[in-house]
């Protein structure tokens, strides 16, 4: 191909990010590399793609018209790459699955039966993670695919599938704290208290809390705080109906909770799942809907 798919996906993710150093952090490089890219392109197509002269670089007249066919472009390579593997026919003999603890574990349970039935000579790895964390790993090749909280947007080179079944989060305390007793609260009123808070390895910025805080990397070790009676803290029902004693944790009367969160499988689309990597998926797209992935399934 004539032009550099690096400079393709940097002109992709900088319309979507909206600037130059956006797009950097959500394909974990300099911002200089980005421009250096997009300045190539540039030069390749003998274009101006963005005007400069705002704040923040807007599209030309040119530029949205590249825009659609450079999208084309890629996403043909990606179903070029996911049709080479499905050719190739070979099963990874390691697949690292990183996911939240807001999958419901009894699906987790059921997901592995099912996968050692299916590729009992596949190595299979189970990484904990949450929000930046996971696409970072997908990212830098450490899982082959992940779930997270569902979110708008991805970097162009994540792919990803909302998985049809809900999650449900609630916010709970520990029987004994103080706040067990109170009949209705407004999240509003809830800042005056020790937040239990998610917090990624990442750091993110725009993160500001507005009040005490105490976080964890992941919400089963945020259960086991509040469990102590060390604050409040969001976390899945399902996760504290099969990992909090009975009566330990009390789900507060919060307007607008408990409230369904949607999840989105993701896999990087530069190195697309292989055969265990694409039965993980659809055994979750069909369980998440109600049914049962054949154990033959992608096989």
């Amino acid at each position: 191909m004539r032009y550099s798919p690096e400079a393709l996906t940097a002109f992709v993710e900088t319309v979507a990010a909206g600037s130059f150093s956006a797009a950097a952090r959500r394909l974990r490089k300099s911002q200089s590399t980005i421009s250096t890219a997009i300045a190539n392109l540039e030069a390749d197509l003998g274009v101006t793609l963005f005007d400069r002269s705002a704040r923040q670089p807007v599209l030309t007249e040119q530029g949205h018209q590249v825009f659609g066919y450079v999208q084309a472009i890629l996403a043909a390579s990606e179903r070029l790459d996911e049709l080479a593997i499905s050719l190739a026919g070979e099963t990874e003999p390691r697949l690292s699955f990183v996911l939240s603890d807001t999958l419901d574990p009894k699906v987790l349970e059921n997901l592995l039966a099912r996968f050692d039935s299916a590729f009992p000579h596949t190595e299979f790895e189970c990484l904990i993670g949450e929000d930046e964390d996971v696409i970072d790993l997908l990212q830098k090749g450490r899982a082959q695919t992940g779930l997270i909280e569902a979110r708008e947007s991805y970097p162009v080179d994540i792919g990803f599938s909302r998985l049809p079944r809900q999650t449900h989060m609630a916010i709970y305390v520990a029987a004994r704290h103080p706040l067990a007793q109170r009949r209705q609260i407004t999240f509003d009123e809830l800042h005056a208290w020790r937040e239990l808070q998610l917090n990624t390895y990442l750091e993110r910025p725009d993160n500001l809390c507005r009040g005490p805080v105490w976080s964890a990397p992941n919400y089963l070790m945020l259960l086991s705080m509040a469990v102590q009676g060390f604050g409040w803290c969001t976390l899945p029902c399902a996760l504290v109906a099969e990992f909090a004693a009975p009566g330990s944790l009390v789900a507060l009367p919060v307007p607008g909770w408990p409230r369904a969160l949607s999840i989105d499988l993701l896999w990087n689309k530069r190195t697309p799942p292989g055969v265990a990597g694409r039965w993980l998926r659809q055994y979750l797209l069909y369980e998440s809907a109600g049914g049962n992935a054949p154990p033959e399934a992608g096989r």
